[in-house]
Order: C-alpha cells, then structure tokens, then sequence
C-alpha cells in the first residue's frame, strides 16, 4: 500500500511510531501494537503502529510520523512511501517461552538484550518479558548470561586504578543517603569510587536525584573518567551513559509497576558495577516491616544470591543486611536528603546521626574489604576521615569537578503534623513517610519532601511538631495531608 506521509511534529524520545485511519488498518488487518515496514526512496525502518478512529487528525489514505520516524526516513509532508506487515522480533517468542516458565540459555538473553537496547521491543512487551521473570525466578545461571549480555551491550569505564571500590543499596528505604557520606570518606583515603545510579523506581528520592540538587550528575564517559582520574571518585547518574543501557530500559518499565524483580534486581546491580571495573563491592540490604523485604529469610536468601553473583563475576563482596524498618535521616526528598548529607559531612551539631553511624559502619566495612585496615578496625578509620573534615574536602572537590549546582529551594507549601499525645516513639513507618513523600511530589520536584523531626525512642510532648510536609504545588500538599488523614495512626507511633 502507498501512503502519502503527514508530520505528527511530536517526539516520543526514542521509539519510532507511525500512525494509520482505522480503514486503512483494517484493509491492512493491522492493530495498534503491530510492527510496520515502511520504505521512502532507499532508505526503511520498522516502526510501532498506532491507529486513528477518526479522520480529523489521520485522514484516510495518510500515515501520520512520529519525529523519530520521520527523520531516520529523512521524509517530507506529502511524500508517498510504501508500507507493509514486519515480522516480529525473534525475542517476542523467547519472551513466550519465558512466560510459560523455561529456562532461556546465554544466546536467548544477548538475543532479548539487544532487541531492548535497539528499541525494537514495545513498552508491553517489555512489560510482559519484566512479568515473566517476576512469574519465574531466574536461576544464578540465568541471572549471569542476563549480567554478560545487558554489559556486552554497552560501554566499560576503566579507571586507572587496579581497585575500584563501589557500594550499592538495593532500596526500599527513605532518606537513606549513605553513598553520598561513603564514597567521599574512601575517597579521601585513596581509594578510586566511580559511583554510578539510578534514579529513584520506588523511592521518593535515589543518590543521583539527590546528588543532582548539589552538582551535575549527567556526566559523559569521557568526563566521568577526567573526573575519577583527578578526584578519585564521582556520584553520576547512570541513564546518561551507555554503561549497561537495556538495563535502564527495564528500570522504566519497572518504575510505574513500582517493583524490583529478584532476578534483574541482581542482574541490574552487577552489570553496572561490571561496567565500570568494580573489583569490590559493599550491598546494603535493609529488612524489616515497610522496607523492600520485609522478612530476615528473604533478606538472607538474597544476600546468598549477591554473594555467588559476585563470585562467579569475579568481585571482591560484602553484603550487609541493615535495619530497614524506618527512613534513614531527617529528611526525605532530594533537597532535604542532601541538606542531611552535607550537616553529616560538615559534622554539623544538627545531622541526623544514624546517617552518619551508617556511613561511618558501611565505609569501615569496605576499607576492611580491600585490605586497607586490619580486620573490624575499618570503621574507625572512617570515623577519623569523616569527624576530622577530609570527608567533606573530598565531596567538594567531587561536587566541583562535576559541576556544582546551587541548591533548588524548598517547595513554598508547608503543612507541619502535631503529636496528639505526650509519649515515647515506638515507631516510624518507612513505607506511609515513602508514600506521603512521593504524593508530595518527590522526586520530580527536587523541593518536595518530608523532614522528621523525632527520632525512635525520643519521648515528644503534646502538640509538638513530629514532621513537615513541603511541596511545590498546594494540590500536592493537600493530596498528601488527605493520606495522612486516612492513615495518621500508622505514621508514627507514640506511646
């Protein structure tokens, strides 16, 4: 069939997306969701087809492109190009293999990899491929052809140092910003910390959300090596690489389910420690009620995945199960998580202290990991690098080899929640204060957040102030007191 070609002038980002009249679809036998070859001239592509009921927009006889389309095609309103069914990729039908429960060998996975770092799968299929590794759990075996094939698939950074220490939390837990304390304290003993992240899939912030209100996170590969050579560490934002790049493709399509497959939890972390020359690693993983997992079982059960994903990977590993019943720090949202790491790093009177104590455990372990104490002697190095300032020297020289930013101000709406009793506090609920702060608007909103303002233990007096709420919005404001409302007993318990 011959179409003359209408510019939509709107851009998806990447995907490449073509629009038909429902007539010409059905003469087709198309569907929304089918692939489509179109050719102009010499040149072709294979594109997702979207269809349109009425002629206002897609008049029959047309096909509306997408910018991505209409570039590759090189193609100019009214030009005639030809269109015809594509056949699906080859990884649609291991996707289905999957999903009734096979196992896939290391040639279906590279196969799965690149047709996801080539776009050449939908959002729904790759939805559908993160379903059926959620149904199925992926063995270790699996889990490492999935590891070589999403690192094959992108670039390495090299440092020059024969060590290269990294440190990963696997979530779940507000406010915990201990990478932003750690990677400075190791740098400032020596050690090469090229510290890449995600941002945030169920939290309301991640280390690079929050690293971004203090410096730019959005370094090349070139520059994100000029600035480990010189500093001895960095704290970038890993979606701005081609470090691992099928990896923050399933993160996108994992994001709005808000879940963290065991399988690509595992083969997400190494692969982007892989990618950038890690030979140790620390993996924090918080247990407990409101946290990502919420049993000590299941917590174990996953450290001892980490722990023979690493061994087969040929990295040096700690893996630390730490208490994830209640956020880390007085602040949730990126602005207010990063006001809590420079109090900490500035050994401020007012930082939130089991912050630091975390960092300080965390830092001490690594250094004990790379030999560069005695044994259980790491964490009082660490103590002395962070309360003696070198800690802090450190992170501003990181902040301004990236770039520094000055910090966004807070969101303008405030709402402050009072104690409606005298008593001890007993509890704080990780996951209503991880709520409240994303319906805030965190982390889009870098000033939006939640500051906590009593600690577990601490006795409050009636009609104290518990926490704030700060958003950018008075909708979003309003949207998160009505979640209080609805679940003030659950909040922060006092008795």
């Amino acid at each position: 069939m011959k179409l003359k070609v209408l510019k939509a002038n709107i851009s998806t980002g990447k995907r490449k997306i073509a629009v038909l009249n429902y007539k010409n679809a059905n003469e087709l036998d198309l569907f929304a969701g089918d692939r489509i070859e179109l050719k102009l001239g010499k040149r072709s592509t294979i594109c997702i087809l979207d269809v349109a009921h009425t002629e206002r927009h897609v008049p029959v006889g047309k096909i509306m492109l997408y910018d991505e389309t209409a570039e590759f095609l090189r193609a100019k309103n009214n030009q005639v190009l030809a269109i015809r069914i594509a056949k699906p990729p080859s990884s649609i039908k291991l996707i289905k293999h999957k999903l009734t429960g096979r196992k896939l060998n290391k040639i279906e996975y590279r196969t799965i990899v690149e047709d996801i770092v080539n776009d050449n799968l939908s959002d729904i299929e790759l939805t559908y491929f993160v379903a059926a590794c959620s149904a199925h759990n992926l063995t270790i075996t699996e889990i490492k052809h999935l590891i070589d094939a999403i690192v094959k698939t992108g670039s390495i950074i090299k440092p020059k140092s024969k060590i290269i220490v990294d440190k990963h939390c696997v979530g779940g837990v507000s406010g915990n910003r201990t990478t932003m304390i750690v990677t400075p304290i190791l740098a400032a003993a020596g050690l090469t910390v090229p510290k890449t992240s995600s941002k945030a899939i169920t939290s309301p912030s991640g280390t690079a959300n929050t690293m971004a209100c203090l410096a730019n996170v959005s370094l090349g590969e070139k520059e994100i090596l000029k600035v480990v050579n010189k500093v001895g560490a960095c704290m970038v934002w890993g979606g701005a690489l081609n470090l691992a790049p099928a990896d923050d493709k399933i993160i996108r399509v994992e994001h709005p389910l808000c879940i963290d497959v065991s399988g690509l939890l595992l083969s997400s972390i190494i692969s982007k420690k892989i990618s950038v020359s890690a030979t140790h690693l620390l993996i924090d993983i918080p247990w407990g009620k409101g946290s990502k997992f919420t049993s000590k079982k299941e917590a174990k059960l996953l450290k001892r995945k980490f722990k023979l994903i690493c061994n087969v990977s040929g990295i040096k590993s700690k893996i630390v199960l730490t208490d994830g019943r209640s956020p880390v720090g007085y602040g949730l949202g990126p602005v207010l998580e990063a006001i809590d790491v420079m109090k900490v790093l500035r050994n401020d009177e007012t930082a939130p202290q089991d912050l630091k104590e975390k960092s300080i455990i965390l830092a001490g372990k690594l250094f004990d990991l790379v030999g560069k104490t005695f044994w259980g002697k790491g964490k009082v190095l660490a103590r002395i690098i962070l309360e003696s300032g070198s800690a802090l020297d450190k992170m501003n020289e990181i902040i301004h080899a990236q770039g520094k930013k000055r910090l966004p101000p807070l969101g303008k709406f405030r709402k402050n929640i009072f104690a409606t009793k005298a008593g001890k506090v007993k509890h704080v609920d990780n996951k209503h204060f991880s709520k409240i702060t994303k319906i805030a608007g965190a982390p889009i909103s870098k000033g939006s957040g939640v500051y906590i303002k009593v600690n577990l233990g601490e006795k409050v007096k009636k009609g104290s102030v518990l926490f704030s709420i700060y958003s950018s919005t008075k909708a979003e404001l309003d949207y998160a007191f009505d979640y209080f409302k609805n679940n003030k007993s659950e909040f922060i318990i006092i008795s």
